[in-house]
């Protein structure tokens, strides 16, 4: 895993589109959810990462209980919460002659109520698990927790208060946040159990992200990436219809490029908008996508002519990687993203989202009527040309990438969905695809949809 850091990035901020963004920041929705059991954590070798939920009581008896030095217990909230914790704790026995000591872990399996956080050594940063150790000096006490958690389930811990008392906890409840309107969506009956539970589930996920921005993940990476916006908004079209959302997005973006005029790959939005210093070619270019799906989802015009040439920037800075055959050069000094699927070279991909993003562009123009539609239509016709002379291995019928030529899932996925070939010959390719099962796979959900899509 390697990090992009830039030294000299230089953003050129445009005030009217960040003020237009903050004009579209949305109302959120709150809803008060109590937990629903207390539950044991119990080892199970047959379900995920090997513990699995016991329900031992409803949570509405948990005020019956006291609870000491060494004293433990486990909340579910029943299903995945975003939100904010309160806490109501009193004191029974003597009066307290010393601090409450309480440590809370907050996690959206059962492992991360099993499993010590202290035990974890991965790449991604320790201090996305949640966890706090709390002090409550006098009661009773009604305890908010400043920070937004991502969760099912709270594990309370009480490492300490004295020998002369004990807690009760009166009650816990999350304040539950979100910009989507639940409400908003159409319920649709589906004779598959299962798919129907996998509906109801992916739009409950999909609410879980919609704050302020359409965020990465609401427990990790709580930010605006280019990449998933894109595949974000295509579902919300269908399911909230929070188009603003997506507007908003779009005008962040556009606020902060760089003195080149290329976009991020992603933002933060607080203390105020921040443009991250990582860029990749193929994220850039998903800027002209996901203006091209808000256009065809909502007839705004004037939006589409705003955010035009910012959209047409990214599509020309792409065309300048590539060489002097029309394909994108493969050189180390470039990023592009594709999928985390290791040792997946990112040319053919990268040169079929060029093709893929140049064809929404193209449309975008042709509603515009802008001068550039007639200069991009010959530049696509020569990359197609180019790509399918280079790229296209007559003898394995697949498409092939970098030096070593490459046969990976990606590379036939994306050059589908680009439509190099003809429908036909997409089916053919598919077919292939599935039946020989390249050694280079796929890592990521955000490239099965993908694979879904082709």
């Amino acid at each position: 895993m390697s990090i992009q850091k830039l030294e000299n990035q230089v953003i050129v901020r445009n005030e009217k589109f960040i003020e237009t963004a903050e004009q579209l920041k949305p109302q959120l929705h709150e809803t008060i959810v109590k937990p629903s059991s207390i539950v044991e954590i119990k080892a199970d070798s047959e379900v995920i990462h090997g513990w699995r939920p016991q329900i031992v009581a409803p949570a509405s008896t948990l005020s019956d209980s006291e609870y000491g030095k060494n004293g433990s217990f486990v909340l579910d909230f029943g299903d995945h919460q975003v939100g904010y914790l309160t806490i109501k704790i009193r004191s029974a026995g003597s009066p307290p002659d010393a601090p409450l000591k309480l440590k809370l872990t907050i996690g959206e399996m059962p492992v991360e109520m099993a499993e010590p956080f202290e035990n974890y050594n991965g790449w991604l940063s320790s201090s996305w698990l949640q966890e706090e150790t709390i002090f409550v000096d006098v009661f009773p006490a009604v305890i908010s927790l400043p920070r937004r958690y991502s969760f099912r389930y709270v594990k309370f811990d009480v490492i300490d208060t004295s020998p002369k008392y004990r807690v009760v906890f009166e009650s816990v409840e999350c304040k539950a946040v979100t910009s989507a309107n639940i409400n908003a969506v159409q319920k649709i009956s589906h004779q598959d159990e299962e798919l129907q539970k996998i509906d109801e589930i992916s739009i409950k996920t999909l609410a879980d992200c919609m704050h302020d921005v359409f965020e990465d993940g609401p427990k990790r990476d709580r930010r605006l990436w280019l990449g998933d916006l894109r595949l974000q908004a295509l579902a919300n079209y269908q399911t909230f219809g929070t188009n603003d959302l997506v507007k908003r997005c779009l005008y962040l973006f556009a606020g902060v490029p760089d003195d080149k005029g290329k976009v991020p790959a992603n933002v933060f939005v607080a203390p105020k908008l921040i443009a991250d210093d990582t860029y990749l070619f193929d994220y850039s270019l998903f800027f002209a996508a996901s203006l091209h799906d808000y256009y065809f989802a909502t007839s705004d015009l004037e939006t589409l002519k705003e955010l035009w040439p910012t959209a047409y920037r990214q599509v020309e800075l792409a065309l300048e990687r590539l060489d002097e055959n029309k394909i994108l050069k493969d050189t180390p000094n470039w990023w592009s993203f594709i999928d985390w699927q290791e040792g997946l070279n990112k040319q053919a991909p990268s040169q079929a989202v060029l093709i893929y993003t140049m064809k929404q562009a193209i449309r975008l123009a042709e509603e515009l009527n802008a001068a550039e539609k007639d200069s991009l239509k010959d530049r696509l016709a020569e990359i197609e040309e180019a790509t399918k002379t280079y790229l296209w291995d007559e003898k394995q019928q697949f498409f092939i990438s970098g030096s070593d030529r490459q046969v990976s899932w990606a590379s036939q996925i994306w050059m589908v969905l680009a439509g190099v070939l003809t429908k036909e010959e997409n089916n053919k390719l598919m077919k292939r695809l599935l039946a020989e099962n390249p050694a280079v796979g796929i890592a990521t959900p955000y490239m099965y949809h993908h694979l879904i899509e082709a």
